[in-house]
């Protein structure tokens, strides 16, 4: 089944409203990326005007910038310890913007979107 972002076909009341035309293509949704650990695997996806989108699947390392140095790194990704997307996300290891991870350096809050970016930058979080 296609995912859907169009207007919804209740009314507040909780009634069904009628539409008043058909679905679009510009209105189509796609399945969230769910970026895991593991090697690094991409998808690229076709998007508006021929342009694509790199859908990071799973990746090992991560862009670690220090904020007091400025200098960056790369890490290795042990596992995921926080992600205020979704709880659930913490024990299938699932990467999304604002989770924290926990690397070789340090736990990292990430910064980028991997399912848009196709990478994974992030700050190291000093306690």
């Amino acid at each position: 089944m296609a995912i859907w972002q169009g207007k919804s076909m209740k009314k507040p009341s909780g009634g069904r409203a009628k539409m008043n035309r058909g679905k679009r293509k510009y209105e189509l949704g796609r399945e969230p990326a769910e970026t895991k650990i593991g090697d690094r695997r991409v998808r690229l996806i076709r998007t508006r005007g021929g342009n694509t989108k790199v859908r990071l699947a799973s990746d090992t390392r991560i862009n670690v910038v220090d904020p007091e140095t400025g200098k960056v790194e790369i890490a290795e990704i042990r596992n995921v310890v926080e992600n205020t997307a979704n709880p659930h996300f913490v024990r299938r290891n699932i990467i999304t913007r604002g989770a924290v991870v926990e690397t070789n350096l340090g736990n990292v809050r990430v910064t980028s979107r991997p399912g848009q970016d196709g990478v994974i930058n992030g700050v190291l979080i000093r306690e």
